[in-house]
């Protein structure tokens, strides 16, 4: 069997599928090529880049589509089911990496870190006290609300760490649901691991007593916008680290300029590329490009997860 890789697979994975017996390609194939060839493949590996559309599979004849990632909303999912196409995810891959990205966010923010990166290089010699100045007006984590929006794998991770930190953590959950949370210590303090319990609360709780919001919901869907930004504690901060369409970008910007909310962080956008510059340009703005899985660690998981995945369907 002939898999494509369109978005490419770490080494590891595929190694796997290699050994398996499979022909895994990673030469990219543009988006609208895609259906002219995607005939030649019996797979198809994509992460968030390529569009797997109604026509694609339509085209082809794939037995399966295997997304390296957790969100499968670039994958028309219904018209697979009604073809008869296996879609595999890796929900277990990536949640350290996204989480370690919201407290990269939310600790550049809180030390004004986003700020001073850009104005050191051109004014660090001749404005340095009045950078020191206004980043001396920093917060510490430590003793802080964190609200959780979303208390998947990823977001329970994100609890874990803000536990560690000393924050106190606040959970949406819409059943009210209560969570056990194991912390996990490197292996040299494993003796003292410990559990505990989070209570659920209702929306409007949580974005009224967090310090800190961050957003951790499934798909697209829109689950911030003015109405919860307005109910969100003067002077906090919004994380988005999830998916493009979960804040309201407009909102969220109106928001920053009026000061209600402090500061953002954000790794995700409406569109990617961003096609314009609301929040690339806001001061109080912490911005990356949509790398909450992309490290090191988590892509030879995912690599590895998906192709054990595939292995499971494809050679049963």
């Amino acid at each position: 069997m002939k898999i494509l890789a369109n978005d490419g697979i770490d080494a590891a994975g595929k190694a796997i599928l290699e050994a398996a017996g499979f022909h895994v390609s990673t030469d990219k194939i543009a988006q609208a090529d895609l259906a002219d060839r995607i005939g030649e493949y019996d797979a198809l590996i994509v992460r968030s880049a390529t569009k797997v559309t109604a026509e694609i599979m339509d085209a082809g004849h794939l037995k399966l589509i295997g997304r390296a990632g957790v969100g499968m909303d670039n994958i028309d999912l219904a018209h697979a089911g009604s073809k008869g196409i296996v879609v595999v995810n890796t929900p277990n891959a990536s949640s350290r990496s996204v989480a370690e990205l919201v407290f990269a966010h939310l600790l550049s923010v809180s030390r004004y870190l986003h700020e001073s990166n850009r104005s050191m290089p051109e004014k660090g010699n001749e404005e340095f006290s009045a950078l020191k100045k206004k980043a001396s007006n920093g917060f510490e984590l430590m003793g802080k609300k964190l609200g959780i929006i979303g208390f998947g794998r990823i977001g329970m991770e994100v609890a874990k760490m803000a536990i560690g930190l000393g924050m106190e953590v606040l959970v949406y959950d819409y059943k009210e649901r209560s969570f056990e949370v194991v912390v996990h210590h490197h292996s040299a303090y494993q003796q003292h691991n410990f559990q505990v319990v989070l209570k659920g609360q209702k929306l409007e709780t949580v974005l009224a007593q967090s310090d800190a919001i961050t957003v951790h919901t499934p798909g697209s869907t829109e689950v911030i916008g003015a109405s919860e930004l307005s109910s969100m504690k003067p002077g906090s901060v919004l994380i988005n680290c999830a998916r493009g369409g979960v804040v309201n970008e407009a909102a969220l910007r109106q928001a920053l300029e009026s000061g209600h909310i402090a500061f953002a962080g954000v790794d995700v956008f409406e569109q990617e590329p961003p096609v314009n510059n609301v929040m690339l340009q806001a001061p109080n703005v912490s911005l990356s490009a949509h790398v909450g899985a992309s490290t090191a660690e988590a892509q030879e998981r995912v690599g590895l997860e998906l192709a054990e995945r595939i292995c499971q369907h494809l050679k049963a």
